[in-house]
């Protein structure tokens, strides 16, 4: 069974930093392009960043220069370390097999909340 386990986020200050991960477990995690995606209240699934199996990288506009996604294939584990945080980042954020399961991504999802 595929297990994607998000955590790391909460609360903070516009300005401010956290780190996400994600556990993953039930396939090969190594092998898979992996995505971060969040959902704002009221709006669409968007796509944070994604991370090849290789280990290249891409990201949207609206993050670049401010998250870092990661991966550690020992650990199994996806991270995604962001900075400069805006009150617009606030949202539920998912990890997801890129090409498998973005658009519905399995886990719970970990609450960020950017506010003064």
């Amino acid at each position: 069974e595929v297990q994607l386990v998000e955590s790391g986020g909460g609360w903070v200050q516009p300005g401010g930093s956290l780190r996400l991960s994600c556990a993953a477990s039930g396939f090969t995690f190594s092998a898979y392009s992996m995505s971060w995606v969040r959902r704002a209240p009221g709006k669409r699934l968007e796509w944070v960043s994604t991370i090849l199996s290789g280990g290249a990288t891409n990201y949207p506009p609206t993050v670049k220069g401010r998250f870092t996604i990661s991966r550690d294939n020992t650990k199994n584990t996806l991270y995604l370390q962001m900075n400069s945080l805006k009150p617009e980042d606030t949202a539920v954020y998912y990890c997801a097999r890129t090409s498998i399961d973005a658009e519905t991504p399995p886990g719970q999802g970990t609450q960020v909340t950017v506010s003064s």
